[in-house]
This record gives structure tokens, sequence and C-alpha cells, in this order.
């Protein structure tokens, strides 16, 4: 299995999209998008794990969280970096 997370910056940080996909075998089976709410199977068999993953309320918590604690805090991180270089 390999996730792949994205996240999506509008306007710095006002608008702020996080999409967690999940691989197996190369194709995509299981996606997490913060705009969407829950987990989204993406083969019939995947959609029992994306059940189970909206099931759990931690990881949902977690996931809820991830907007904040990943992607605003590595855009202030990486924003003197990337985007005041000239």
């Amino acid at each position: 299995d390999i996730s792949k997370v994205e996240c999506h910056f509008i306007n710095g940080t006002e608008k702020v999209r996080l999409v967690v996909r999940n691989f197996y075998n190369r194709e995509e089976i299981v996606r997490y998008d913060s705009d969407v709410g829950p987990y989204v199977g993406l083969t019939p068999r995947a959609e029992k794990a994306a059940w189970n993953l909206n099931s759990n309320p931690a990881e949902m918590e977690r996931r809820r969280a991830e907007v904040d604690t990943y992607c605003r805090r590595n855009y202030e991180l990486a924003t003197p970096f990337l985007v005041d270089r000239r």
C-alpha cells in the first residue's frame, strides 16, 4: 500500500484542502478529501475499507485535524523559502 498526501492552497491558507489517496497495485482504491468529508472507496472491494475508516471516530478526527496540523503547518514552514525568494 502507498499513500499520497496532497495539500491544495487557495489564497494562502484561507482555503485549504487535504486529499489523501491510497493505492494498491498502482490502482487508487480509497480517497479522503477534506472538502467531501468521509473516505470514499473507489473499487468494490475498497468500499468496505472506506466504511471501516469512516466508522472510526479517532481516524476521522485525525484526518480533519491534518488540514491544520499537516497542511497549514507545512505551508507556514515552507513559505519563507518558496514565496519570498527572488
